[in-house]
């Protein structure tokens, strides 16, 4: 068992090494929530701040939890930035609240925070953190990539100088869930994740066609629910309302672990296959927000879309199990 002094993780293998520093880019969300929790109970990294974004709830609102939820992990300090209201082309923000409830934790409506957001937008906060460590700060994203977007904007040297990028987004060859063609973070900002991804920085993405592998069943929620684990109660309390909708739109009687499966891929990408390639997102017509990867299988005589920039890293496979073991025993940690 892994325990942690300052900036320090020991280990029982006789060796220490540095926490990996990261930044959540989040729209909490239930299943934001429980990779938050899981977050600060993981030793191998530090959270240095969250930054927020509309998806599963208004950005108001992803802020309001995020606040809550690190008071709730005993972390009130961290800093949480507040980020864009709307994409990058403007526009109203669809927001998941049937997924998630009108509150995004499952119409707990729990007390508002004690803390306050930074002053600084989320945008101004990546680039400061990511140049302040350069070449040592992970980002989580976790909902629309209009925050990275700006970032990268901002500052021509992000991409080069953030560590790595994890992305929950996309549906490679599999179909997505707002509709055949795309996935919910990427269709919330389509011309967005087409800037991140293209940006040249380090980016590994866990699309929906992986995520959807690893669910966690009736019989593993009622098995939080009796365990001994700090957010046990509040992440099961709130997975009632996200469980139901699973039953309704997908006949699963469980949740699909979307957020904490992308957060497996950050600290154990080992239990993970990628395949490199350019990544390009449609932004026009009835296939708004699809991801397409180019996997380098033909060597193109003329340009195209995809010539010239940079490959990223996508997840291929999964081991089911360790991930799903691996997850239930962060959110059982006492």
């Amino acid at each position: 068992m892994s325990i942690y002094d300052g900036d320090l993780v020991a280990s029982n293998n006789s060796f220490a090494k540095q926490r990996e520093k990261i930044i959540i880019d989040t729209d909490p969300g239930i299943d934001d929530s429980m990779t938050i929790l899981m977050a600060f109970q993981t030793p191998e990294v530090e959270i240095i701040g969250l930054t927020t974004i509309f998806g599963n709830v208004t950005t108001k609102n992803a802020t309001r939890n995020a606040l809550l939820l690190c008071e709730a992990a005993g972390y009130p300090d961290v800093p949480v930035a507040e980020g864009s209201s709307e994409p990058l082309k403007g526009g109203e923000p669809r927001v998941a609240d049937f997924v998630h409830g009108s509150d995004g934790l499952g119409n707990l409506f729990l007390p508002s925070p004690n803390s306050k957001k930074i002053d600084k937008s989320a945008s101004e906060f990546l680039v400061e953190k990511v140049c302040e460590y350069p070449g040592e700060v992970s980002i989580l994203a976790l909902g629309p990539l209009t925050n990275l977007a700006l970032a990268v904007k901002r500052d021509s040297t992000f991409a080069s100088k953030v560590k790595r990028v994890v992305v929950l987004g996309g549906s490679f060859f599999a179909l997505g869930n707002v509709n055949p063609a795309a996935e919910a973070n990427i269709h919330g900002d389509p011309e967005a994740a087409d800037v991140v991804f293209t940006s040249g920085a380090n980016i590994d993405v866990v699309g929906i066609n992986i995520t959807t592998q690893v669910k966690l069943k009736d019989a593993d929620l009622e098995e939080l629910k009796q365990s001994k684990g700090k957010h046990a109660k509040f992440v099961c309390d709130m997975c009632k309302f996200y469980r139901d909708w699973h039953v309704k739109s997908d006949g699963v009687y469980g949740i699909f672990l979307h957020d904490p499966v992308s957060f497996a891929a950050l600290v154990r990408p080992d239990l993970f296959t990628f395949k490199k390639g350019v990544v390009r997102v449609e932004t026009q017509g009835i296939c708004v927000g699809h991801t397409l990867m180019d996997q380098g299988l033909k060597k193109w005589n003329t340009s195209n879309p995809w010539t010239d920039y940079s490959p990223v890293s996508v997840a291929w496979t999964v081991d089911v199990d360790e991930v799903l073991d691996y997850i239930k025993k962060t959110l059982m940690k006492p």
